[in-house]
């Protein structure tokens, strides 16, 4: 069988951790097929450290109430051995959430003999926001990279960084991200984010907290990282602030909901037009109705206006919310059409489907006969 070895920040802890979405999505959809897979995280991960700190041990154990048989291995940087860990593999993904010491190692173990097929993926905006931070990196080792929107992968073939990029969007786990309609609607709307760094506290006051203020909505939000200055505000407002909510938790809040927001950071829509966070994917596979702060889709994964709405102002906001909670007719379709967008295009099934043709264009074919047997 095919083996696959993902190193990842952390697949443990979704704290503040948005890259554990769809890399667990990917990696059980990969064991479903047969695969034998392995994810490594590093004992002094950020993510991890945060996690527990916050709630405890069982909190690093619960993700496996959603994924229960995913190999993992929680590993110490100064005791790898690679040469233990790779033998046998076929393709080995390193996220860019990873040390460049780690990267470094990996490629010179890759330079002095390995097999496998090493591939880079990209899921953040450093590099067309800070680009001398790419410039630092060595790539050279890598047979391609994953980046996760055209505008980035084009950014890597620009500046010469890699040898082959290619796009390779996020996704929804459809396993676990399901419409719960035997859950009971408690509240109008519900955010799920962080406040983080800075690069969407103006949009947070102008899509979410003024909103909800003005129609006087029931709300919650659940996120890390809230500074004084939020908490106040979302108290102000009357919204429910909730705290960390495991990623794998979230169709339930979903389904408590009668509709979302999806406000990105400045950083994705100035940077990077065209990439929605996972959070979209994640919402519209819940059939929960969703409404955008400004973001262009120039890569035309959705139907804007017809999959979500878009709101280009706090007025814009606050009459499409309104009509999702007064048009029956409105919040079903918007349901319907964005779960079955999901459904066709944009499944952690359809990224494996990607992967495999990509590992075949570098000349790799992991799919083999007993394999495909078994899909």
């Amino acid at each position: 069988m095919p083996k696959l070895v993902l190193f990842c920040q952390s697949l443990r802890s979704d704290w503040n951790n948005g890259n554990a979405h769809f890399l667990r999505g990917v990696l059980s959809e990969c064991w479903h097929r047969g695969f034998d897979v392995l994810a490594l995280e590093p004992s002094d991960n950020w993510s991890a450290a945060n996690l527990g700190r916050d709630h405890g041990p069982d909190a690093l154990a619960a993700w496996r109430e959603a994924y229960p048989v995913l190999p993992l291995a929680v590993y110490d940087p100064t005791a790898l051995d690679l040469d233990q860990v790779l033998e046998g593999v076929d393709i080995v993904l390193v996220h860019e959430w990873n040390t460049p010491e780690l990267l470094a190692r990996i490629g010179a173990h890759r330079n002095s003999g390995g097999s496998y097929l090493l591939l880079f993926h990209d899921t953040h905006h450093r590099a067309v926001s800070d680009p001398a931070a790419m410039d630092a990196l060595d790539l050279s080792a890598f047979d391609g990279v994953l980046a996760f929107g055209d505008i980035l992968r084009e950014a890597y073939i620009r500046r010469g960084w890699a040898r082959r990029a290619f796009t390779w969007h996020e996704a929804a786990d459809l396993q676990v991200f399901t419409p719960r309609p035997e859950i009971e609607r408690q509240r109008d709307l519900v955010w799920i984010g962080n406040w983080g760094d800075e690069e969407r506290t103006a949009e947070l006051r102008e899509y979410l907290i003024e909103p909800i203020a003005l129609l006087d909505l029931s709300a919650r939000v659940h996120g890390v990282r809230y500074p004084d200055e939020a908490h106040r505000a979302l108290a102000q407002a009357g919204i429910d602030f909730a705290g960390y909510l495991p990623n794998f938790r979230v169709p339930d809040a979903f389904a408590e909901a009668a509709a979302t927001v999806h406000i990105p950071r400045r950083p994705y829509v100035h940077f990077l037009p065209g990439i929605p966070t996972i959070r979209v994917f994640e919402a519209l596979a819940c059939g929960i109705p969703l409404v955008c702060s400004p973001w262009e889709d120039t890569e035309g994964l959705f139907k804007p206006g017809e999959d979500f709405l878009m709101a280009r102002s706090s007025i814009e906001m606050q009459g499409h919310l309104n009509a999702i909670l007064h048009d029956t007719n409105l919040a079903s379709e918007l349901s319907r059409r964005g779960r079955a967008t999901v459904e066709a295009r944009h499944s952690c099934g359809h990224r494996v489907d990607e992967l495999l043709a990509i590992c075949r264009a570098l000349g790799r074919d992991l799919v083999r006969p007993h394999t495909a047997a078994a899909q």
